[in-house]
């Protein structure tokens, strides 16, 4: 409801003003799509396996909300093919079966961006600074970026054997939803909030030490890309994100305005080979997500990107026989001017009290004397000022100047 689809729209048009001056041009993929394009995603992730919505349609095709936009965007470019490095940023609705509560719900929006086409490190960085910049724009100045990388896929298979080892060792230390998820993927482990895994977490192998030179001379040019463009980070040696498709460069904001149990706001990684597995060519690709929801809860902690003006900045009072107000109403909004009026059956009384009560700063009134001469009266709702007449035809102008 207004104000907050007011404040939402508002968010929303500043990342796409960030994104239009990176390059990137906006896609619109559908709600829903064949189920194997998300089940893409990785079959371990719970997303797949807990959280898709998925169901049968008339046509008996087995179909899915979609959870995330990253796989429909690679399904959009095996069909599309457009020129690489194919850049193009989304905006909408995703879906995920689980317990809503304050910032994670069920139904969620996101902002994100992706690059498809190129392996160049120097993208990597390009997109964290854009969400960064996003941020920054909006007035957040508590934001964390944390970085690091899950190396190529031999990098990550070898790491992963060396944890499912360590975990399984440790097996009993472990909360049972971590149990079940161990035997499904060690490194969603890793991802574990709950506070009775994090001693375990804590003393568990780090994947820098499994990646090869050419992952970590990529990650090392990320680094040195953050920092001559002075963006703060942390390398978070245990941060691996919830999809399974991520290799080399992964990262994630977290708004520490927040409860740490819910304070992330964004993230995404590199997912070189998704594309490929969705049946196009093999090309790169890296990406992210930023959520909606949480990002306004969090400008909320922190007192910034309120919702923007909408309030009629001109009340209309006519007290005519004629539809003098509809046509003044139109003159002021071809303006650009918010201009609204009451029911011109009201009383001119009535109307008074309805435009006090607008939110207006100037209300224009217009009744059979004012008609007959010509004229409409300005009268200032807020402020200083006295109830002046103007000529009709220089009404324009002087409600800009009362208002500028």
């Amino acid at each position: 409801m207004p104000p907050d689809t007011d404040r939402m729209r508002a968010m929303v048009s500043v990342f796409a003003d960030e994104a239009t001056k990176a390059g990137f041009g906006q896609v619109t993929p559908p709600m829903f799509e064949d189920i194997g394009v998300f089940v893409r995603l990785g079959e371990a992730t719970d997303v797949v396996t807990k959280e898709l919505y998925s169901f049968e349609d008339k046509g008996g095709r087995t179909i899915a909300l979609r959870p995330e936009q990253t796989a429909s965007l690679c399904r959009v470019f095996v069909e599309q093919r457009p020129l690489t490095p194919w850049k193009a940023w989304y905006y909408g609705a995703n879906f995920r079966y689980e317990a809503s509560q304050k910032g994670r719900y069920r139904q969620f929006d996101q902002v994100g961006a992706e690059v498809i086409g190129s392996a160049d490190p120097d993208l990597d960085t390009e997109l964290i600074a854009l969400a960064a910049r996003f941020y920054e724009r909006l007035g957040l100045r508590n934001v964390r970026l944390m970085v690091n990388s899950l190396g190529d896929p031999a990098d990550r298979a070898a790491y992963t054997e060396a944890l499912r080892n360590y975990f399984t060792d440790n097996v009993a230390d472990l909360t049972e939803q971590s149990q079940e998820t161990l035997a499904r993927n060690p490194l969603r482990v890793m991802d574990s909030k709950r506070e009775p895994d994090q001693a375990i977490i804590a003393s568990a192998p780090t994947l820098a030490d499994f990646l090869s030179s050419e992952a970590a001379a990529a990650f090392d040019r990320v680094q040195a890309g953050l920092k001559v463009m002075n963006i703060p980070f942390d390398i978070e040696p245990r941060l691996v994100r919830g999809l399974d498709y991520y290799n080399r460069t992964t990262f994630e904001f977290a708004a520490e305005s927040l409860d740490a149990a819910q304070n992330a706001v964004g993230g995404g990684g590199r997912y070189d080979g998704l594309v490929a597995n969705l049946g196009g060519p093999d090309e790169p690709g890296i990406g992210f997500a930023l959520g909606v929801d949480r990002t306004l809860l969090a400008c909320d902690a922190e007192g910034v990107m309120g919702a923007p003006a909408t309030n009629p900045q001109v009340w209309i009072v006519a007290a005519t026989a004629g539809v003098e107000g509809i046509a003044i109403v139109d003159r002021l909004r071809l303006l650009g001017l918010r201009a609204d009026k009451a029911e011109s059956s009201k009383s001119m009384k009535a109307q008074m009290k309805r435009a006090n009560k607008s939110g207006a700063d100037v209300a224009v009134i217009i009744g059979e004397d004012e008609l007959a001469r010509g004229e409409a009266s300005i009268k200032p709702l807020r402020g200083q000022g006295d109830q002046h007449s103007v000529p009709i035809e220089q009404l324009e102008t002087a409600v800009q100047e009362y208002l500028e």
